[in-house]
This record gives structure tokens, C-alpha cells and sequence, in this order.
């Protein structure tokens, strides 16, 4: 019996020191399945990659990117040596279908060992994904770039796994579009979905109804030679594309060049944002001739089998108001607006499918009389989501992952799509909810700076939709998210660059040190606050070239020092090597005002964010006193705290539409300093 126990407790030893011998692999999404070995591969200049199988030209074509890529993270133009064993052997057996699908077989799986590395997946789209995690294995060492030895064995949890760009708000180019693809080829999601128009801009050139684009657009537009170009791309990349045409509401721009489409009367214009609006007229014959032509055109531009009609927030009164839709109504029996929209969709439903399409809409197109092929997106939330899959319907979850909303990434990943009413579902209705998308609004974003507003947030939601459901730790996402938001902006994002670029527009000068101190610690004003602080309508034509516009959504700096502070904290105000870097902090804070203050006032750009670097400088001090009160043991004087606490709350009010995410750790130094003593 002692024997036993004593090889159990060896094994056990002998597991967790391997356990810490071995660094956590930076995967995003985690997969499935992942085994380490020992040893590891070295990339070095003969690196080479050989295909046997399917003869695929996209496959082909993404070993080429692979190796390309490659060579760009590590640096190493590879020279392979001519008659030497390929370094990774890729094995796909079937090839890229011309048109992707929904459950088409992503699995792979990935061997790698210290002789070598070998990809074997069931289709060419399984062997990308690989091709991309083998990316992310790759890692500096003293001795050079290694791959770690590993065995992953890999497949999604949910078929859909999009991100939603909106380009009607403002026009996004194609090139921007692009880059945006190779990141989410990069954490593997496989649907881009195009939301093309809304009140603000038609962005598709239509050749049967030319003043679509030619009137609602400004002149922004995408021709259809370049979104084949486009659709083509993301097919390389394993993408499907999903375009949206919002209707019946969302839709002016449609009604500039096609007045008769509305319910109301116009002119209309996308110019301004004061002038007429309306919805789509249901009630006439020609609308449904309209559609029928547009979407036989749209439809073979878009190849694939899902057609997006929007369907959102339909504004009734525009029906209340027409006296001829109110006899409509009555003549068939209807009593709300929800059962004239149910009409108008079914009768486009018929006409997408004439032309071979299956529609999509947001929640409110439920209704029980279409039928059950459709799949509803719901930006309600899980218990929506439930309630369409018990009534037999394909839904998709987008609540929780509006990226627009400048949430932070935890808050994102912790969105579960199975979780809610989705838990309580029966087995065959869990398999009706077939993943999700993050969705970029575009009323805040410009070519500039969209990246930044999605990544590297979107990482994290790629994983809650692609990996298994018990991978939840927020610490090793995040550690994770980090690694793979260099390697995305390798890829050609500038989601990280970007924002100096700005800040260096705005102050004039190249020197930015003390305004990135305080860039650092900011974040744009959450959900639609922003919306609130503007006077009127939003101007779209409004250049977006303030601090709001540049920083990143979530701060790096403000979770680590609150992190410290909860460490430090936890200690019982014992752990000095936190304390030292608490004070550090605080101490760049305190006197990084003095700095920046003839910056700030000398920018146009700037001088509204003035209160902010106050409000910081005090705070340093306020938490650098806090931590003296600490280290002394004694409780801070009442008139002290009730001062300091006054600075905090001032603090905590957005200026300029800037939060300072250091309030909360330093009003828990600033409490805790009067506990620590009593």
C-alpha cells in the first residue's frame, strides 16, 4: 500500500512539474483538444512546407500566405534545401467548395515533434485553420524560433462564426476591408457579414437600379467588379459573405434615387440627416416587382446561400400616417404594424427564395407564419434566441458582442450564447443555435480607426464561438489575446498603431510621451452614452479627430495597475514588490500634468481633454498619500478623505467623453488606508 502511494505521489510530482516546465501555449481560440510533448521543432532558413492530397489551388494558395507570414514574424527568409524532408507535411482530402457552406468540416488535426510536423484535415478549410494555429505555436527562443511539440486535435463548437462591418454609416474601402479578413482568418471565423445600406448610404452598385447607389451614396460605393474581387478573397480564406440589405426600415438611402419605395413623402437625401425619413411601403405591388429584381441582381453577386434583410426598428408611424396603408390594414384584417411587417416579409421571403436564398433577419422578423428555413439574429439577447429555436427557428446571437459598444474583452467572452432561456433547451432546439457575430456600427469608426475599435476585443469573442464551452479563464485570455494581437498586426491591422498616429496629428508634434501617459489610462464613454452627449442628430460627415476617437476601448495599463492594487490589497498591505509598482504608477500620474498641460493647450484638438490629466495628476497624489498612510499604519484624517473622496467622485464623471479607468483601484487605496489602522 505504501508502495503505491509512493509511486502515485511520484507520478503526480512528476505531472506537475512538467505542467510547469511547459508555458501556456498563446492560442486564440484555444482548441478543442491539446496534448504537449517534449522537445521542439526549430524553424530556421530551410523550413519547408510540402501538400499531398486534394490538389487544391487554394490550399495552394494558402501555404504560400502561411510561408509568407511566416517569414515575416520570425524575420527568416527560408531557403529550403533542395531533396531534404519538408519540414510540414499538409494533407487536406477534398478541396474548397466554389461556394462555402453552412456545416462544412473545419476539423484538423496537428502533430508537431522535434523532427517535424505533419496537418492532416478532412477539407482544405480545416487544413487553413491549422496552417494558422501553427502560427501562433511559433515562438522566440535563446537558440532561435521553435514550434513546441504538440498533438492538437481541433474543431469549432458553433458552424457560424461571424463579424458584422457596417459601411453605410461611413464607407469603410476595400483595401481596410481586407486586412480586416486575414484577422479573422487568423482566430478562425468564417462569415463577414456586409451590412450594406441604412438611412446614411446605399454602398452597392446595382445595374438594374442605378440611382441606388448612384443617388444614396454620396459617390461611396463598392462596384461589383470589386466586390467579386472581394468575395473571392474571403473565399481563399475560408469566408463566407453575407450581405444585408436593411428593409423595410433603416432604408432612406434606398428612397433617394426610388421615391415611390416610401411611405412617406420625401425629397429624400443621405446628406442630411435633419431631412424626411420613412419606411418601405408594403401595401404596393410594385414594391414586391422592385424586390424581386433587385434581389434576383444582389443574388448572383453574392454567391452564398444566405441573404441578410435586416428588419430592425421599424418606425410605424411612417404607416400610421398614410392614410392608404391604414386602409390596407384593415381591408386584410390587420390590427398592428408587427402583422403588416409579417406580410411584407413573407412576401420577400417567397421572393428569396424564388432565387434560391434563405433569409435572415434580426428578431423582430419572427413570426410563426414564415417559414422555418429562415434564421433570426437576435440582438435581444439569449432568452429571444431560446424562444425562436422553440418555435423551430435557426438563430445566431449578436447581444454581448457589439464591439461599438467599447466594452472590454472579458465582459465580451464572458457572453455565453447557451447560456439563459439557450440552457434550458432540448438537445435537437440547442442544435438550431448555430453560433454568433460581433457587430462593428459604424456611426464612430472611419478607415482609420476601425481597426482598433474590433481588435484585438474580436479575438475573444472568436473563441467563446469557437472553442469548448468550459474555457473561461479571463486571466489566460487575456495573456493569450496580447500574444495574438502582435501577431494580427503583423497581418497588416493597425489596430495598435494607429492611435500614436493620431495623437501625434492632434498635439503637432512627434514627442507624445506625456499625452500616450494619459491615453493610456482612458476609454471611450460606454453603450450609446456617446449618442447622449452630442447636440442633435450625428453629423457623419463630422471628421473624427479627437482624443475619444483615438484611444483604444479597453486600457491595458488601468487592469494591470487595478490588478496591483487587488494583489496588494490581498496581502494585507504586506507585498512591497506590488506596492513599489503601485507607486510607480502613481507617481508617473501625480506628476504627468505639469507635462502635458502646455500640450493640451496649445491643440485645438485637445484642450477639451485639459480636466482629464487634472483629474489624473490628483488622483496620483490622492493614492500616493494613501499608500504613506498604509506603510505608516495610521488612519488618514476625516477633512483628508472627505477631500480626497471629492477628487474621486469628480473624477469618475466622463469629460470629453473620456473615462479615467484609475478611479476605482485608487478610491480602494484611499478607503483602505482609514481601515487598515482601526
Amino acid at each position: 500500500m505504501k508502495t503505491c502511494v509512493l509511486i502515485i505521489a511520484v507520478v503526480l510530482f512528476s505531472l506537475l512539474a512538467l505542467a510547469q516546465s511547459q508555458p501556456q501555449l498563446n492560442l486564440m481560440p484555444m482548441p478543442a483538444s491539446v496534448q504537449q510533448g517534449s522537445g521542439t521543432l526549430p524553424v530556421t532558413q530551410s523550413f519547408s512546407v510540402s501538400v499531398t492530397g486534394a490538389h487544391d489551388a487554394a490550399l495552394e494558395a494558402g501555404v504560400q500566405r502561411f510561408v509568407a507570414q511566416l517569414s515575416r514574424q520570425t524575420g527568416i527568409p527560408f531557403h529550403p534545401k533542395a531533396g531534404a524532408a519538408a519540414t510540414l507535411t499538409v494533407h487536406a482530402d477534398k478541396g474548397l467548395e466554389a461556394v462555402l457552406k453552412l456545416d462544412e468540416d473545419e476539423s484538423y488535426q496537428l502533430t508537431v515533434t522535434d523532427a517535424g510536423a505533419q496537418l492532416f484535415a478532412p477539407t482544405t478549410l480545416g487544413a487553413l485553420h491549422g496552417l494558422q494555429t501553427f502560427l501562433q505555436l511559433v515562438t522566440i527562443t535563446q537558440s532561435g524560433f521553435v514550434a513546441p511539440a504538440v498533438t492538437i486535435k481541433d474543431q469549432p463548437r458553433f458552424p457560424w462564426r461571424g463579424l458584422l462591418i457596417d459601411v453605410s454609416r461611413h464607407f469603410i474601402p476595400v483595401d481596410v476591408l481586407k486586412r480586416n479578413l486575414d484577422g479573422m482568418a487568423a482566430v478562425k471565423m468564417n462569415v463577414l457579414h456586409w451590412h450594406l445600406s441604412d438611412d446614411q448610404g446605399f454602398r452597392v452598385e446595382s445595374k438594374v437600379f442605378p440611382k441606388l447607389a448612384g443617388m444614396g451614396s454620396e459617390g461611396h460605393y463598392y462596384t461589383q467588379a470589386e466586390i467579386r474581387d472581394f468575395i473571392s478573397y474571403a473565399h481563399d480564406r475560408g469566408i463566407r459573405v453575407i450581405p444585408e440589405f436593411d428593409t423595410p426600415g433603416h432604408s432612406r438611402s434606398w428612397f433617394v434615387g426610388y421615391p415611390d419605395l416610401a411611405s412617406g413623402e420625401g425629397p429624400f437625401s443621405v446628406e442630411n440627416e435633419n431631412g424626411p425619413s420613412s419606411v418601405t411601403d408594403p401595401t404596393r405591388e410594385e414594391t414586391y416587382k422592385f424586390m424581386d429584381k433587385f434581389v434576383e441582381e444582389m443574388g448572383k453577386l453574392f454567391p452564398d446561400a444566405y441573404f441578410h434583410i435586416g428588419g430592425d426598428e421599424v418606425d410605424g408611424k411612417f404607416w400610421d400616417g398614410n392614410p392608404k396603408i391604414q386602409a390596407f390594414k384593415q381591408a386584410h384584417g390587420m390590427k398592428t404594424n408587427q402583422d403588416l411587417q409579417a406580410y411584407y416579409n413573407q412576401r420577400l421571403q417567397k421572393i428569396l427564395a424564388k432565387h434560391h436564398k434563405t433569409m435572415i433577419g434580426w428578431d423582430e422578423i419572427l413570426h410563426p407564419d414564415l417559414p422555418k428555413t429562415i434564421v433570426v439574429q437576435s440582438w435581444r439577447g439569449q432568452e429571444s434566441l431560446a424562444a425562436a429555436a422553440k418555435q423551430g427557428y435557426g438563430g445566431l446571437l449578436s447581444y454581448g458582442y457589439y464591439v461599438d459598444l467599447m466594452w472590454p474583452a472579458a465582459r465580451h467572452y464572458n457572453v455565453e450564447p447557451m447560456s439563459g432561456g439557450a440552457a434550458s433547451l432540448t438537445a435537437e432546439q440547442q442544435k438550431l443555435i448555430l453560433g454568433g457575430e460581433s457587430c462593428q456600427w459604424a456611426e464612430w469608426v472611419t478607415p482609420e480607426n476601425i481597426d482598433s475599435h474590433i481588435w484585438p476585443r474580436n479575438a475573444a469573442i472568436a473563441e467563446r464561438l469557437w472553442s469548448p464551452q468550459d474555457v473561461t479563464d479571463v486571466n489566460s485570455m487575456y495573456a493569450r489575446m496580447h500574444a495574438v494581437s502582435l501577431e494580427l498586426e503583423s497581418l497588416g491591422l493597425t489596430h495598435d498603431s494607429t492611435r500614436d498616429q493620431m495623437l501625434q496629428r492632434m498635439a503637432g508634434i512627434s514627442d507624445i510621451t506625456a499625452l500616450r501617459v494619459l491615453a493610456d489610462v482612458v476609454e471611450p464613454v460606454k453603450d450609446y452614452n456617446r449618442w447622449s452627449d452630442e447636440k442633435g442628430p450625428i453629423d457623419f460627415h463630422a471628421p473624427l479627430t479627437r482624443m475619444i476617437d483615438a484611444v483604444y476601448p479597453e486600457s491595458d495599463a488601468a487592469r494591470e495597475f487595478s490588478n496591483l492594487v487587488q494583489q496588494f490589497v490581498q496581502s494585507g498591505y504586506k507585498d512591497q514588490a506590488a506596492e513599489a509598482r503601485i507607486r510607480t504608477w502613481l507617481t508617473l500620474w501625480r506628476y504627468n500634468d505639469a507635462k502635458l498641460h502646455p500640450l493640451l493647450q496649445q491643440s485645438a484638438l485637445l484642450q477639451e481633454d485639459i480636466p482629464v490629466s487634472q483629474n489624473l495628476a490628483m488622483l496620483g497624489a490622492a493614492g500616493l498619500q494613501a499608500l504613506d498612510y498604509l506603510d505608516k499604519g495610521q488612519s488618514e484624517p476625516d477633512l483628508w478623505k472627505a477631500q480626497q473622496m471629492a477628487v474621486i467622485e469628480q473624477a469618475k464623471k466622463p469629460v470629453a467623453g473620456l473615462l479615467l479607468m484609475v478611479v476605482a483601484p485608487v478610491q480602494q487605496l484611499v478607503e483602505a488606508s482609514g481601515e487598515a489602522s482601526r
